[in-house]
């Protein structure tokens, strides 16, 4: 009798477990198909039982990044922080929430948390350089890129920012290379060209942002920005044609060209 009992007992706990793990498989499916509401209706099932599963936890943060649920996401990730303050993607969540609100003292602080936690994770390091970049240490984040890339060389807009910090402190060559790079890596080779135009004139190469200009409006000669952008660099170089593109791009919608329209008074 006794053993019939343990035997039931021990079958019970494996069909418990059993489902716990279906549940938790179904949550992970329902958000790879990007039924994120589903998701967390799951998961709060599951958590009811396993309170103290942080990769739960962590599933329902990103479900409810998707909705739009920042609150609801951070207090997710302080929970995991609470339960486990080993786990870096709690911090890179946090901080890349940060950084979506521009809020970029702050995330680079919990960034920073988080690679001290898993400097091998291409996402935290990719996003810490990016917060480092708007914070213009350029020099560390530029470090943090390499780091990056050592990871994953093939993610073009990890070229694209190495380009930018390379740039702004001043190392011509470096963010040429980087840039090139980007632009290769860019699956659309005019949006790649366009991007790198920008960057070089916002870091003052205007003469290599209007061959890029130049290029796109080559092939899009109705591509009002890069319109708008040639004229900016034409006007800061001190060539007078400059304010007719301006101009030009400005009555066509442009609004970085109307705000640009005090270059020609």
């Amino acid at each position: 009798m006794l053993r019939n009992f343990k035997t039931i007992l021990a079958l019970s706990v494996f069909v418990f477990f059993s489902s716990c793990r279906s549940e938790l498989y179904e949550a992970e499916e329902l958000f790879d198909g990007k039924r994120y509401e589903e998701a967390i209706s799951s998961l709060n099932a599951y958590l009811f039982f396993h309170v103290t599963d942080v990769k739960a936890f962590h599933l329902r943060a990103r479900a409810k990044e998707e909705l739009g649920d920042i609150p609801g996401a951070m207090e997710d990730y302080e929970r995991i922080i609470q339960l486990d303050n080993q786990y870096a993607q709690a911090y890179a969540g946090i901080g890349i929430i940060l950084f979506n609100q521009e809020k970029y003292k702050e995330a680079e602080l919990w960034l920073l948390r988080a690679a001290k936690t898993d400097a091998e994770d291409f996402n935290i390091l990719y996003h810490l350089g990016r917060a480092l970049l708007m914070n213009e240490n350029y020099t560390l984040a530029e470090e943090f890129f390499l780091k990056a890339k050592e990871l994953n060389e093939k993610h073009p807009q990890l070229h694209f920012y190495t380009g930018m910090a390379r740039a702004f402190r001043g190392d011509v060559l470096g963010c040429a290379a980087s840039f090139n790079t980007y632009v290769q890596l860019e699956p659309n080779n005019m949006v790649g060209r366009y991007n790198r135009g920008f960057a070089l004139m916002r870091a003052g190469y205007l003469e290599w942002a209007l061959e890029d200009f130049d290029a796109v409006l080559k092939t899009d000669p109705n591509h009002t920005e890069a319109l708008g952008k040639k004229g900016i660099c034409l006007a800061q170089l001190g060539k007078t044609e400059g304010c007719n593109y301006i101009q030009q791009a400005a009555s066509k919608g442009s609004d970085y060209a109307q705000s640009h329209l005090d270059l020609c008074s």
